[in-house]
């Protein structure tokens, strides 16, 4: 019986180390835009994305068809939005000029394309606060002058 619970152990762990290696970057991604971190230098990003991944690990034996993606990014979203006046300085990062509850609700409309139902169930909030805040962060970005948001990106 052991034995048996060992392999299975093992066989989860190696589902898991795959899934970070190829859904990390994304999440990861994510993490920064949430944090307004610049790309390369995001320890808050890290430690938000290590304490989803975390909890998704912990859960991942009974997750049973559940899809881990969508399970961290619900963790780091719902961490981040508990979390959001820890991030409210800007640090430079391309989305630095929003509030972090107008980065949350970009990031998860935008770059993770969550419907808007889904994100105002997610976080609580009615729709049509979702789409102020989203209206408002798109004005927001849009307004940006190309420079400014151009000298934090990758080359």
């Amino acid at each position: 019986m052991r034995e048996r619970q060992a392999q299975t152990e093992r066989l989860s762990a190696r589902e898991f180390e795959a899934f970070v290696a190829g859904a990390g970057g994304r999440l990861l991604h994510a993490a920064t835009l949430l944090t307004a971190e610049p790309p390369g230098s995001a320890p808050a990003a890290e430690r938000l994305l290590v304490r989803a991944l975390a909890r998704t690990r912990a859960d991942w034996y009974r997750m049973r068809g559940e899809d881990p993606y969508e399970r961290t990014r619900q963790e780091l979203a719902a961490h981040f939005a508990r979390t959001g006046l820890r991030h409210r300085r800007s640090r430079g990062g391309l989305l630095g000029a929003l509030t972090p509850a107008e980065r949350l609700v970009l990031v998860l409309r935008l770059y993770e394309g969550v419907a808007e139902e889904q994100v105002a169930a997610g976080l609580g909030l009615p729709v049509e606060r979702i789409r102020t805040l989203h209206t408002r962060a798109l004005a927001t970005v849009l307004s940006r002058p190309p420079d400014q948001g151009a000298a934090h990106e990758p080359a």
